[in-house]
């Protein structure tokens, strides 16, 4: 039971996430079939919430005269220069952001980041989903590959 809590806590930290979560299942001897689909659930949970959090502080903050000026000038500004793009690439583009396992990369990066441009709830859900299976099975499949190399040092 302890290493599944610390399996879905490595999944929910910032610039962890599955990256870590996954290795740390596959090389404590977890079956990788459990520690997959868990951490792929864990990460594409965490960045839905991620995204209705976004939403809600957003919506609080721009209460806030100062903070709303800002928002509409730079934020608001943005989103209406990149809309086209967005609605054509938008939830690609991020699944792939969030999919790319590199440092900078994932749910929490990727949540922002479709926030800030404007893509609807459905589409970052899409791309959540499409982005975190992506780094799932590239991870996944880096670690079964290379996880015999690995085992050497352990035991």
């Amino acid at each position: 039971m302890n290493q599944l809590l610390i399996l879905i806590l490595l999944t929910l930290t910032p610039a962890l996430e599955l990256r870590a979560s996954i290795p740390y299942g596959i090389l404590t001897g977890m079956n990788w079939v459990p520690v997959f689909v868990i951490a792929v659930v864990v990460n594409i949970i965490l960045g839905i919430v991620l995204y209705f959090v976004f939403d809600f502080c957003v919506k609080l903050f721009t209460r806030i005269k100062t903070v709303n000026k800002f928002y509409k000038k730079y934020v608001g500004y943005t989103q209406k220069k990149i809309h086209k793009t967005v609605e054509k690439y938008g939830e690609w583009a991020v699944a792939i952001f969030i999919g790319i396992p590199l440092p900078g990369s994932g749910v929490y990066s990727g949540a922002l980041a479709a926030y800030l441009i404007g893509m609807s709830k459905k589409r970052f859900a899409i791309a959540c989903i499409a982005g975190v299976l992506i780094a799932g099975i590239i991870v996944t499949t880096v670690m079964l590959s290379g996880s015999e190399v690995f085992n050497i040092f352990i035991k």
